[in-house]
């Protein structure tokens, strides 16, 4: 053990990669696709089902997101959102319900802590530094698009 201290950097990175799992690419990048399909799918049921009902498109894609999103916060309560994680990998993150749970899983981890420092401190955890530079990004841009409008 004592021969491994003064490894150089290429046979540590030898080492390493003797050791490590190799990871099923092509079977990973198949199963994302398609289960996140299949959340996109079941969102564009919602619409179709919603239009079959009268409600207008841009209604109907309100529904959709809601109903997604509490899709998603279910099934992380249900500690069911993370089993499809290990198994659909970036096909589970990628589509709101992916949103959801990130924004639910913290909130059910900390929630023994109390509402306040558990569960109010720490909802975000994952999720605001999305919100925070998305919601940044947006303002920058309305601006921008905004000083081009007034002087066009």
């Amino acid at each position: 053990m004592n021969s491994n201290i003064n490894m150089t950097n290429q046979e540590y990175s030898d080492f390493v990669d003797s050791k490590a799992k190799k990871s099923p690419i092509v079977k990973n990048i198949i199963l994302a696709f398609i289960i996140g399909g299949l959340i996109c799918i079941i969102g564009q049921i919602i619409i179709n089902i919603s239009m079959y009902y009268g409600v207008e498109q841009k209604d109907a894609r309100n529904i959709c997101s809601i109903c997604l999103i509490f899709l998603g916060a279910f099934l992380t309560a249900l500690n069911l959102y993370s089993k499809l994680g290990k198994f659909a990998g970036a096909g589970s993150v990628v589509p709101i319900t992916g949103f959801s749970n990130s924004i639910v899983a913290p909130a059910i981890e900390f929630k023994t802590e109390g509402y306040i420092l558990g569960l109010g401190a720490n909802m975000f955890k994952v999720a605001g530094p999305v919100l925070v530079y998305g919601i940044t990004t947006s303002v920058i841009v309305g601006f921008i698009y905004w000083l081009i409008k007034l002087f066009i």
